[in-house]
C-alpha cells in the first residue's frame, strides 16, 4: 500500500499529467477489497487520484500508453519482471523498498536501466525524515567516536493489514489471500522491515557489508506462509548490524532507532530527534544534546520532487535512492533470506559474486 503514499507526493507537483493504472495479475485471487487491499489500491488511483484509465494487466497498459515515469509497486519477487518491462519502453522508474526479494533480482532491475539508459529510484519513507539524515552527519562529524554498531527495530505493528477497524478489518483468511503474508511473492517481515536496518546500516557504516546470519519464523501468522518475525546480525570490515522486523508486537516499550553505538557515546533516533549520549554514566539519564534535523531542501524535500530535479539537472538523487547503493542494501537481506534458510552464515554477495 505504500504505492499510495507514492502517488500522493507526484499528484502534489503542477507538472504531472495521469495517464494510467495498473496491477499484475495475483497468483492467488484475493479475497477482500478492503483499505490497504490490492484490489482498494487501484480503487483508490482511479477514483480519489482521478487517474483516468485502469488496465487490468500492467503490460497492456504499456503496450497501449506512453510515459515519461512510471510507479510500480508490485509484489517484491516481481520487481525484476516489471523492471524490464518498463525499461524496455524507454521509460523512467521509481519503486519502494526493498528493491527486489533477492539479489539477483535486484540486477535484473540495474542491467534493464542500463540497457534503455533509463533512471531507476528506489524510495525509502525514512529518507524523508531530518532526524535520520541528522544522524549521518552526527556519525560522519564523529560526535560518538568510531560506531561500531548500528541497531534497526520497527515500531510496533501488527502486520501491515492490521490497521484497518470495524467492518474494515481484514479476517485472517482474507490477510492470507494478500501477497504480503505469502512468501513466494516476496511478503514476510524480513522483507518489509528488516530492510529499513540493511539500507540504513549500509548508509551510516559508509561501506558494504561482509557477512550475515538471520533467523526468521511464522510465530503468530499461520494463515499465510511468510514470516512474521525475522533477525539479521550483520558483519562490517569494522563494525556490526542488528536489524530486527516484527508483526506481532503490540507495543515496544523501547525506542525503535536506529541507534548508533560509538567509542565515545550513542545515538538514539525516535520521534522526539536524535538523542545524543556522550557522557560516561551506568544509569538512564537524560540525553546530552537533542537534535531535530534541518529542514529538508526546498524543491526536493519529496520523494517525487527529488526523482523530477534528478531528471531535469543530473544532479545525484540522496545517496539512499541511487540504484546501485540499493543493490548493496538489497546483498544484506539476500544473505540474511540465505542464511536462515542454510542455519549459517553467509557472505554478502556483490556485483560480481551475485548467487542465484
Amino acid at each position: 500500500m505504500h504505492v499510495n503514499g507514492l502517488i500522493d507526493r507526484f499528484d502534489e507537483l503542477p507538472n504531472v499529467t495521469w495517464v494510467a493504472c495498473a496491477d499484475t495479475v495475483a497468483a492467488v485471487s484475493p479475497r477482500s477489497a478492503k483499505p490497504s487491499s490490492r484490489r482498494a489500491n487501484l480503487k483508490r488511483a482511479q477514483e480519489q487520484t482521478g487517474i483516468p484509465k485502469v488496465y487490468q494487466d500492467y503490460r497492456e497498459m504499456l503496450d497501449q500508453e506512453s510515459f515519461d515515469i512510471v510507479i510500480f509497486c508490485p509484489e517484491n519477487a516481481r520487481h525484476g519482471e516489471v523492471a524490464e518491462a518498463i525499461a524496455a519502453k524507454g521509460v523512467h522508474m521509481v519503486t519502494e523498498k526493498p528493491m527486489a526479494a533477492s539479489l539477483s533480482e535486484a540486477l535484473r532491475m540495474v542491467r534493464a536501466a542500463r540497457a534503455y539508459s533509463v533512471r531507476l529510484m528506489v524510495n525509502w519513507p525514512t529518507t524523508w525524515s531530518p532526524s535520520i539524515r541528522a544522524m549521518k552527519w552526527l556519525i560522519e562529524g564523529g560526535v560518538i567516536g568510531d560506531v561500531w554498531e548500528i541497531k534497526w527495530r520497527n515500531g510496533p505493528s501488527m502486520g501491515p493489514l492490521s490497521y484497518t477497524t470495524g467492518d474494515d478489518a481484514f479476517t485472517d483468511e482474507e490477510k492470507g489471500s494478500e501477497w504480503w503474508h505469502q512468501m513466494a511473492p516476496g511478503g514476510g517481515a524480513l522483507l518489509d522491515y528488516c530492510c529499513y536496518g540493511a539500507c540504513l546500516s549500509r548508509w551510516y557504516l559508509g561501506e558494504p557489508a561482509e557477512a550475515a546470519i538471520a533467523l526468521k519464523a511464522n510465530i503468530a501468522s499461520h494463515y499465510g506462509d511468510a514470516d512474521d518475525n525475522a533477525v539479521i546480525t550483520v558483519r562490517f570490515p569494522r563494525a556490526m548490524a542488528i536489524l530486527e522486523g516484527t508483526w506481532t508486537t503490540y507495543h515496544s516499550g523501547v525506542p525503535t532507532g536506529p541507534i548508533a553505538y560509538g567509542t565515545k557515546g550513542t545515538l538514539v533516533n525516535d520521534r522526539e530527534g536524535v538523542k545524543v549520549y556522550t557522557t560516561r554514566s551506568y544509569e538512564l539519564g537524560k540525553p546530552d544534546d537533542l537534535i531535530e534535523g534541518e529542514p529538508l531542501p526546498e524543491g526536493r524535500a519529496t520523494l517525487a520532487e527529488e526523482f523530477v530535479h534528478h531528471l531535469e539537472t543530473g544532479e545525484p538523487l540522496h545517496s539512499t535512492l541511487d540504484m546501485l547503493f540499493n543493490v548493496e542494501a538489497m546483498a544484506i537481506l539476500d544473505a540474511g533470506i540465505r542464511s536462515a534458510a542454510s542455519g549459517k552464515l553467509e557472505l554478502v554477495d556483490n556485483l560480481t559474486w551475485c548467487i542465484g
